[in-house]
């Protein structure tokens, strides 16, 4: 690949990433996947007392229902147990097959538990940040106070593995910065400012006719 295309995909990938620093919450907000290293990111978070539940949404998507033998919700929660989080702890919602389903099903589960949590800190793979964050303040039905969004500190080069190889980080990638662009339209995320070299950036991999 040549490097100024690789150049452009880390623009992209920086993008996606807010930078929000972790503050104490009501609630850790994992947003499922099949990416088992952001059950083991939020029970660090855990661990070091930002929040005393951590809520874990998602049932089968499209790469976890060949995956998983479980949910991820399920998955998840054997890692964050693993890891040291309590059961008394985790709250799952087992059935969210989408970012929007997270965050509605969500909270019905937090209703059905009988919580009211207004601070959250929110989970999810790194060049889902901002699509997470997007969705959860459009779509979240109650009230709250904060949502910050945060993901494993994982580069580009760092993320892929051998279930998660390059080809699919790309290809997620960019399917990512598509959503965020797009589904603003559609009454799924709020808007976000896009600039210019993050679009060039896109419009450039997309040249090459490889993702």
């Amino acid at each position: 690949m040549p490097s100024r295309i690789y150049k452009h995909l880390e623009t992209l990938w920086d993008y996606h990433q807010l930078g929000h620093a972790p503050q104490p919450s009501d609630c850790i907000f994992i947003l499922g996947s099949n990416d088992v290293r952001v059950a083991e990111y939020a029970a660090a978070l855990y661990r070091q007392g930002f929040a005393p539940y951590v809520m874990v949404s998602g049932g089968f998507g499209r790469f976890t229902k060949d995956e998983f033998d479980k949910t991820e919700a399920e998955t998840f929660a054997d890692v964050l147990m693993d890891e040291g989080v309590p059961e008394s702890a985790i709250i799952l919602e087992t059935k969210a097959t989408n970012t929007g389903e997270n965050v509605s099903f969500g909270y019905q589960v937090m209703l059905e538990k009988g919580h009211d949590f207004k601070r959250f800190l929110l989970v999810q793979k790194p060049f889902m940040e901002r699509r997470a964050y997007a969705t959860f303040v459009k779509q979240w039905p109650g009230q709250y106070n904060r949502a910050l969004v945060t993901s494993p500190p994982l580069s580009l080069v760092e993320y892929p593995t051998d279930n998660i190889p390059f080809d699919r980080v790309v290809e997620a990638t960019l399917a990512d910065f598509e959503r965020v662009r797009d589904y603003p339209a559609q009454g799924y995320q709020i808007e976000q400012t896009i600039p210019a070299h993050v679009t060039a950036a896109y419009d450039e991999i997309k040249k090459q006719g490889l993702w």
